[in-house]
């Protein structure tokens, strides 16, 4: 278990050093930079010595593998470098957004979590009466429930973000004004819109994966087997099928987390949501090279930790795997 841990910890380095030099290299092919972006839009003639004066400053006058070597070099000591257009610490920075993330990611998984499972499941179970050809009177009930379920899964899972989010807006803050139009600051007032937006779409598209993997448990042998024993249907639900189901609940919260803790830039713009996601696009917009890399490193750091801490869950989960990963080394 030790060595396994250690050997997909180590493999995570080259994967990092792959990434940012990738993406280092591709920002540099664009075409533009922060210089020219910025020297555009002043309204006025620029003469060229300007604009090498103003490259060879923030030093993209040098080759391109000694900017890299010279990032990679201040990241190894903690120096993330100076944001190109506002001048500010790219780290400070980047942990002013944090906040705004972190709260956004924690209220939408919160709820995803609080709709898709309860739902995907009573879907699931539904179904499964439906098809059993007993009580033929509730027949129709289990029915209608499964596609009342699977057609508002469908609707949520059809709608984009921008388009929810615009919904939200209309009906929520214009209509009723029950909420503010815009976020104002780090606030749970301002994080309700947002967090809707997001947990609408992902509830919608993990209830479909939970019902499928609890459709799949319910159709086996150890589920016959408990309720020929006369085990309650609620218990083989809660502490059998719903833990055999946990590897695939597990792994879409793993791809969720990461997404969101990346920010999610179009519901943060759309809301005025100051967050990590927001950070990034208008760094893009303005070719500020230090915090594009920042977030790419970022959202590599988190996808590769996400995965590894997945992997350790799933070994925790499944004694197979542990099992299976005991008889390899040995």
């Amino acid at each position: 278990m030790k060595r396994y841990v250690l050997q997909r910890f180590l493999s995570l380095f080259p994967v990092l050093l792959g990434i940012t030099f990738l993406s280092f290299t591709l920002m540099r092919l664009a075409g533009s930079d922060a210089v020219t972006e910025m020297y555009s839009n002043v309204g006025a003639a620029v003469s060229q010595e300007t604009i090498d004066t103003a490259r060879a400053k923030f030093g993209l006058d040098k080759p391109l593998f000694l900017q890299y070597i010279s990032w990679l070099g201040g990241i190894l000591t903690g120096d993330m470098g100076t944001s190109y257009v506002s001048g500010r610490d790219v780290f400070d920075t980047f942990l002013s957004k944090l906040p705004a993330t972190l709260l956004l990611t924690t209220t939408s998984i919160l709820l995803t979590v609080a709709v898709s499972i309860p739902l995907g499941v009573l879907s699931a179970a539904a179904r499964k009466k439906a098809g059993t050809g007993r009580s033929s009177s509730l027949h129709p009930l289990y029915s209608l429930t499964d596609a009342v379920i699977r057609g508002a899964s469908f609707i949520g899972n059809s709608m984009p973000n921008f388009f929810v989010a615009l919904l939200l807006m209309h009906f929520l803050a214009v209509r009723l004004g029950w909420l503010p139009v815009i976020s104002v600051g780090v606030t749970l007032e301002g994080a309700i819109m947002p967090t809707l937006t997001l947990a609408i779409a992902m509830s919608a598209k993990y209830l479909r994966q939970v019902r499928a993997a609890v459709l799949d448990e319910l159709s086996k042998d150890y589920v016959l087997g408990a309720k020929a024993r006369g085990v309650p249907e609620m218990v083989i639900l809660t502490k059998s099928v719903l833990r055999s189901s946990l590897m695939t609940i597990v792994t879409l919260l793993a791809l969720s987390i990461g997404s969101l803790l990346g920010g999610t830039a179009i519901v943060e713009t759309i809301f005025m949501w100051d967050g990590v996601g927001k950070l990034a696009v208008d760094a893009i917009m303005m070719r500020d090279y230090p915090l594009i890399q920042a977030y790419v490193v970022w959202m590599a750091v988190i996808y590769m930790g996400v995965n590894l801490v997945t992997d350790l869950l799933y070994l925790v989960l499944d004694p197979r795997l542990r099992l299976g990963g005991q008889h390899d080394g040995a």
